[in-house]
């Protein structure tokens, strides 16, 4: 069976969608008589290891994004592949080449839910664009053989505006790269910390809808004894004495040893679609502080971490404070083993192979699909 992705999300500091294209990539290879091939835009056409770029313009202050303006160019390379089933990760102009393309070869398109446009246009644009972009999402999304969510809270949103073919597809988390080996208490040297000093860390990109300034302002609350590092790119110049923060993107080696050194990861976004970096510190060994919003509250099982309010900086340093009460260390342990026994790709990825199979008419014991969740599983 042949799998082709296609999607603007993937740039060279781009986050969870990206994440999950490099460890579905790693995966198939592995798998009998699967092959997989991956449409993405760049600055000019190349066709490295299965890779396809195609040129395409760059998207202005986009972070290194590029934005497809036509759809011909994509659905040709698609129809050219042939693939049996296609995959969309994003809801712009790709999507359409996919539909399209499926509609020629006449194959089965999935589309996945990675980003919520409304609710990430509405932070933006203001919320009189919600009804315009649900109506997108609902003429978009129901054109599609099967649309996964990775989330249970995207997908009755999902269902709520109209779309039907919606199944639950959780993400995974690479348990070998975020370990609780990668704990480096020089990282806490360079900090200057003192030994009883609590070290929290945020990891992932300083976007609107990840709630900084509620954390800032949690962090001014819980004052001398905690300690708040930041780690990512265009994190705020202007903190509180007790916050730091990285000088731009690191590299996800480098993101695993300050999950796996801090106490705990602390997360105030209420908007997640998934919530990826709250996984890693999980398999990190790392509590997490989270809040009641989004698809946070679906990671963190109890025992694992705690949940504040959303938009709360007083619930948030409560919720903290309260974390470091008896059996704190207890709960990174948890984290670790609940991300290994239900996040790892190896556990996730034979869900995802179940959908192709299932679309595009394919028995299981035509590649081995049995055998691959007994040995993986």
């Amino acid at each position: 069976m042949h799998i082709a992705d296609i999607t603007m999300f993937y740039a060279p500091a781009s986050g969870g969608v990206r994440t999950y294209l490099d460890a579905k990539r790693r995966w198939l290879r592995h798998q009998p008589m699967l092959h997989h091939s991956l449409l993405l835009p760049a600055a000019r056409e190349a066709h490295p290891d299965e890779r396809w770029f195609l040129p395409t313009p760059p998207l202005p202050l986009g972070h290194g994004y590029r934005f497809p303006l036509r759809r011909e160019p994509w659905v040709a390379r698609l129809v050219a592949l042939e693939p049996d089933v296609i995959e969309a990760e994003d809801p712009y102009i790709l999507p359409w080449a996919a539909l399209e393309a499926g509609r020629r070869l006449q194959v089965p398109v999935v589309g996945f839910y990675h980003s919520d446009l409304p609710r990430l246009a509405g932070s933006r644009a203001g919320h009189w664009s919600n009804r315009l972009l649900n109506r997108y999402v609902q003429v978009l999304y129901r054109r599609f053989d099967r649309v996964l969510a990775p989330s249970r809270v995207m997908a009755r949103k999902l269902r709520a505006l109209g779309v039907d073919r919606v199944r639950y597809q959780p993400l995974g988390v690479d348990t070998e790269r975020f370990h609780p080996r990668n704990r480096d208490p020089r990282l806490r040297e360079s900090l200057g910390l003192k030994d009883d000093t609590r070290l929290l860390v945020f990891a992932g990109r300083g976007a609107r809808e990840k709630n900084l300034p509620i954390l800032l302002a949690a962090m001014q609350i819980l004052g001398r004894g905690f300690h708040l590092h930041l780690v990512g790119s265009h994190m705020p110049r202007r903190l509180p004495d007790n916050v730091s923060r990285t000088r731009g993107f690191l590299a996800a080696d480098e993101v695993a040893r300050w999950l796996a050194t801090a106490d705990a990861l602390v997360h105030a976004g209420d908007r997640e679609t998934f919530g990826l970096v709250v996984l890693e510190a999980m398999a990190s060994g790392t509590p997490v502080v989270g809040v009641r919003g989004g698809a946070i509250p679906e990671l963190v099982a109890p025992g694992t971490g705690l949940l504040a309010e959303p938009l709360s900086p007083a619930s948030m340093a409560r919720t903290t404070r309260a974390l470091f009460a008896d059996g704190w260390h207890g709960m990174g342990r948890l984290a670790r083993t609940h991300a290994v026994k239900h996040h790892a790709w190896d556990q996730v990825l034979p869900q995802l192979l179940d959908h192709y199979h299932e679309l595009a008419g394919i028995p299981h014991a035509a590649h081995g699909s049995r055998l691959v969740k007994r040995s993986h599983g």
